[in-house]
């Protein structure tokens, strides 16, 4: 029985393994039938890491094609290639040796990316940090993670001063630097030949928000090329297009998409801040045909005049992909209005990685799902003994399984396993066509009068009123029902909504006990650098 299961097992890895190629062939990353580009491709990526490679991947294909566009022009493959070896071996000389850790806070420009590669040249582990962060914790993670090299752009240099004991660069620099060594000057002075193959790849740590206290660290040591395919299988990037990266590098949304868009040797778009109409516009100019960003980026596009919205052809648009926090069914449907059946909704987290894709034609069907998982991915709800749950319209735990998940924090934790799958926090529920909603965070469920409420039900129900722009529902202490229902309201221009309007609304489309018996009005939520709301900020 044993051998029959084990059998079985071998069978689905091997169908599994040749589907991921198929889509990987759609796509054009791998060109059959040359099996000499295939085996080169996977060696580069396990040599250097996941940049590092996909890089070197789009090189060897066309080292003249462009790869970043920043504010300061364009850097073809072939630079970002010669440039970061000299980083690589003039920090080399300086003392940093494979598994020095290396942290970078900056915003998205060339001097991050430079300094992503030569990390990965080196097989240093690279800490992206958030520009979102206070100083302690700033201060607190790279103690943690025994950082020895930090890179960071002028304009944090207050939050990074309690950090001691390292090695400091500057990136991105617009006044006078203090005697601190900038990349650019470092670079000039040094020898661009390639570095030495390193033991191991140095791979990349992310962050996970840090809304409840000191981020915790989730290495990504490694990737696989075939990995790719759980973004391609439902998203349809195609090699030598263009890439609107509107999402931080710092989060798993902006860099897996970044890394990918760069493996298939296309254009990349980077701007140090997001500014909507400066979107639609490098969007024309360059004729992206991908649009990377978080909800609250969407949600500031599409809250744009139409006669702004009108003065860009953004029709060679063919994917908007939206990941990072939850994407109302509200805002997805006005981007569709403008921008057609583009939508490309992704459920995952900084441990699990993907989770599941929503295609247009999804949500199209289902206004705020997440869609299936690709291929390479598993998703399954368990409910609170542990027992699987099948049924749906059920609401139960999400555990994925995903060739991209992590292995564990950097502090030795790690995320509840049930059946080889990993926790992501989250509570969700599968609709009779398999398709997958979210219906909250765990911890963020509300019993009310015996009741269970997830607060993104009437969060979005509330950002469908025409008076609204965005809402915040929590719980807060009752005597006679435990808790009741708070909404935080950020009402629109001009608007004439009250209190007792916001729960007449409510009142109509939901549940008596979904009703929010406080209501505060504010000009703004509380979010962090991915959209996010931080709900321990609110008033």
């Amino acid at each position: 029985m044993r051998m029959a299961t084990s059998m079985v097992r071998l069978v689905n890895q091997v169908a599994e393994r040749a589907r991921s190629v198929e889509v990987l062939w759609r796509a054009g990353l791998v060109p059959l039938p040359r099996v000499d580009v295939i085996v080169g491709s996977l060696l580069a990526t396990r040599r250097f890491g996941p940049l590092a490679g996909a890089v070197r991947i789009a090189a060897r294909r066309d080292p003249r094609a462009v790869a970043i566009v920043d504010e300061r022009g364009p850097l073809t493959f072939a630079e970002l290639e010669s440039r970061s070896n000299a980083l690589a071996r003039a920090w080399s000389q300086r003392g940093v040796r494979p598994g020095s850790a290396i942290a970078a806070l900056c915003r998205d420009h060339r001097w991050l990316v430079l300094t992503m590669l030569a990390a990965g040249k080196l097989g240093a582990p690279l800490l992206l940090l958030n520009t979102g962060f206070a100083k302690p914790q700033l201060t607190d993670v790279a103690a943690r993670e025994k950082v020895t090299v930090l890179v960071y752009d002028e304009e944090f240099s207050d939050v990074l001063s309690g950090i001691t004991g390292v090695d400091r660069f500057l990136a991105w620099a617009d006044t006078d630097t203090s005697g601190t060594p900038t990349l650019g000057e470092v670079i000039a002075t040094a020898d661009d030949t390639a570095m030495p193959v390193p033991a191991k790849p140095g791979g990349l740590i992310l962050l996970t928000s840090g809304t409840t206290g000191t981020p915790k660290g989730a290495p990504r040591p490694k990737i696989s090329a075939l990995d790719s395919a759980q973004f391609l299988d439902r998203i349809p990037l195609r090699v030598g297009e263009a890439t609107f990266l509107g999402a931080p590098l710092f989060h798993g949304t902006g860099i897996s998409q970044f890394i990918l868009s760069l493996a298939l040797g296309c254009k990349v778009l980077l701007r140090r801040r997001f500014d909507p109409e400066a979107t639609l516009r490098g969007i024309a100019e360059h004729r992206c045909t991908a649009l990377v960003l978080v909800p609250t980026m969407l949600r500031r596009i599409i809250d744009l005049a139409p006669e702004v919205i009108g003065r860009y052809d953004t029709s060679s648009l063919r994917i908007i992909f939206v990941a990072g926090s939850a994407l109302s069914p509200e805002v997805g449907n006005r981007a569709t209005e403008i921008f057609g059946d583009v939508i490309h909704n992704l459920y995952g987290s900084t441990e699990v990685a993907v989770a599941t894709v929503a295609t247009p034609q999804d949500w199209r069907r289902a206004p705020g799902t997440v869609g299936r998982p690709p291929v390479g991915c598993r998703v399954a709800l368990y409910d609170d003994s542990g027992r699987r749950i099948t049924r749906p319209y059920v609401t139960g735990r999400v555990f994925v399984g995903s060739g991209l998940a992590f292995e564990g924090y950097t502090d030795g934790r790690h995320k509840e396993v049930i059946d080889g799958l990993l926790s992501s926090g989250d509570v969700g529920h599968f609709d009779a066509d398999g398709l997958l909603f979210i219906d909250g965070r765990d911890d963020e469920m509300i019993v009310s009068g015996g009741e269970n409420v997830y607060p993104v039900e009437v969060e979005n129900l509330l950002v469908e009123h025409p008076d609204v722009v965005e809402a915040a529902v929590v719980g807060v202490e009752d005597e006679e029902f435990g808790q009741r229902l708070k909404a935080y309201v950020v009402p629109a221009a001009g608007a004439r909504l009250d209190a007792e309007g916001v729960r007449e609304h409510v009142r109509r489309n939901l549940a008596r006990y979904k009703v929010p018996r406080d209501v505060e009005f504010l000009p703004e939520l509380p979010r962090n650098a991915t959209g996010k709301v931080l709900r321990d900020k609110l008033p």
